[in-house]
């Protein structure tokens, strides 16, 4: 297949860059991802970054025109991604494929979620990173014209915002009142987080909540209550019966023991920018804040 001009390619460079990708940073919404490759050349380069084969990585980027290579710190070269995927040293990695498309032949564009895995079973560490990649046919071979990826995470990222977490209408108080007698029966505390649907680090914050290593935690010790905030609008009152401040952002969390005490609020936005936290950090505050019986 012929190659295709260089004017074709930057328009559609300009296309992943400007508008296909900002849309995994927490921009708009996407589709729910799925697992599994059906694009061979992205299993190549995922074959690749788990052996960290830095020399098969680099066989991959376009040089003709050079690839474009965007981070979250801004413009980079194909040297410096390949050192990038490398130097995670992954012993295993899953992509969850966000969005895969082909807007005309030779072209394939793919926005995906990695999980990558390091270290030894014992001392895994784990990393999230969400990428956007243009792929253009040259001749017999695919290569990577375009990519654009975040800064790694600990925490999974949503790669869709549109999961109902904080339902509209319901009767915050009421919520919290049937919380607390639940608590007390179970012994356990009231975890009320401030939110909406439309804030990211909410989304963040709820997969976090989920998590294997931190559900049982959570459930075992609290009741949790999500409070809509809508656009700032709503359950205002609540927001400064336990003193927890709207300006310094949402997620925003307050602990409750089951007679209704307040324990804790939260005063300086620590929850606000939950896309850079740690599952450490979550347990830790779990931990910190739940009955002393357990």
């Amino acid at each position: 297949m012929r190659s295709m001009p260089r004017t074709a390619l930057r328009t559609c460079i300009l296309l992943v860059i400007t508008t296909l990708l900002p849309s995994c940073f927490g921009q708009t919404s996407t589709p729910a991802g799925k697992s599994g490759i059906a694009f061979p050349p992205l299993l190549q380069w995922k074959n690749a970054v788990i052996s960290g084969d830095a020399a098969a990585l680099k066989a991959l980027y376009s040089t003709n025109p050079p690839a474009q290579i965007v981070t979250q710190a801004g413009e980079s070269s194909a040297d410096s991604d390949v050192s990038f995927w490398a130097g995670l040293k992954a012993r295993r990695m899953k992509l969850d494929i966000i969005q895969s498309d082909s807007p005309q032949p030779g072209i394939q564009q793919i926005v995906f979620q990695a999980e990558v895995h390091s270290g030894t079973p014992s001392g895994e560490h784990t990393v999230y990173i969400i990428e956007g990649q243009l792929w253009q046919q040259q001749g017999e071979k695919w290569r990577l014209a375009a990519t654009k990826r975040s800064d790694p995470t600990r925490l999974q990222q949503p790669t869709s915002t549109s999961k109902v977490i904080y339902a509209p209408g319901l009767d915050a108080r009421a919520e919290i009142k049937q919380a607390l007698a639940l608590a007390s029966k179970g012994r356990k505390r009231v975890l009320v987080v401030f939110g909406a649907n439309w804030c990211y680090d909410c989304h963040v914050l709820d997969l976090a909540f989920h998590r294997p290593d931190v559900e049982p935690v959570l459930e075992k010790n609290y009741e949790v209550v999500h409070v809509d905030v809508g656009e700032g609008d709503k359950n205002q009152d609540l927001m400064q019966q336990y003193q927890v401040p709207m300006k310094k952002g949402i997620p925003a969390i307050a602990v409750v023991d089951s007679d209704g005490k307040l324990l804790y609020s939260q005063q300086g936005g620590e929850f606000e920018k939950a896309r850079a936290l740690a599952p450490e950090d979550v347990l830790a505050f779990l931990n910190k804040w739940k009955p002393a019986s357990r």
